[in-house]
């Protein structure tokens, strides 16, 4: 009877332990993109992400991402850049927990095009992953592809969705698929926002995210234009 009784404790903590992975728990990311011209064909693209596996706190992952782009024409883009992400891999919080940190650089893709008002956006990213865990290192590789649709609904109000899968190039090849949706605002001409919903699946969990994102869009290249002009009038 003992034996029984504890057969019963063991099951009923491993079930509920497998569920304390923040699967069932609503998370959020927190976005800022930019992109800011710096020559006819030169961009930096900027990214800071926070994200969290509940409403604002506990905290999951920190993304810092930057790039310079080619802009082969306006419906084609290559980047080549680099990524640090320091991320915390347990919903739970243990005593002298350390978190992962990872160097990456990455090579991309994306070609543009419209069909009617409907502008698709087809993405295609290389990812070489420089993994440290504390007490061990690990190099991996990684393919993905995101197919981004925004349709209009007025001069300022738009939907933006896309999917996204990432594929590993070492053991097994699926890593992850990303489905979204989102409401956005143009708020103003460079400024946009975004208001999502993320389904964030795995092969063993699948996460929901709600995000909040800030697209920022500069221009150095026409200052710097007018400078030179001045410069030479002088």
């Amino acid at each position: 009877m003992k034996h029984f009784f504890l057969i019963i404790v063991l099951i009923f903590s491993a079930k509920t332990f497998a569920q304390e992975n923040g699967e069932k728990k609503l998370g959020s990311w927190h976005m800022y993109f930019g992109t800011t011209k710096i020559a006819n064909k030169l961009s930096i693209h900027t990214e800071a992400q926070l994200r969290y596996y509940e409403q604002g706190k506990n905290f999951n992952q920190l993304l810092l991402r930057t790039g310079l782009n080619y802009h082969i024409s306006s419906t084609a883009i290559v980047t080549g850049g680099y990524g640090y992400i320091p991320t915390d891999g347990t919903f739970e919080e243990f005593p002298d927990e350390i978190n992962s940190k990872e160097h990456r650089i990455f090579e991309q893709l994306i070609l543009k095009n419209k069909i009617s008002n409907v502008a698709f956006e087809h993405r295609y990213r290389l990812e070489q992953r420089f993994l440290n865990f504390g007490d061990s290192n690990d190099t991996q590789h990684r393919a993905r592809y995101r197919l981004q649709v925004t349709v209009p609904l007025s001069k300022i109000v738009f939907l933006n969705f896309y999917d996204e899968i990432f594929l590993n190039l070492q053991d097994e090849v699926f890593s992850q698929n990303r489905l979204y949706g989102a409401l956005g605002f143009k708020v103003f001409q460079n400024i946009s926002l975004q208001v999502g919903y993320l389904k964030n699946h795995f092969k063993s969990a699948h996460f929901d995210r709600l995000q909040i994102g800030v697209f920022i869009n500069t221009d150095l290249s026409k200052s710097n234009k007018n400078k030179a002009n001045e410069s030479s009038k002088n």
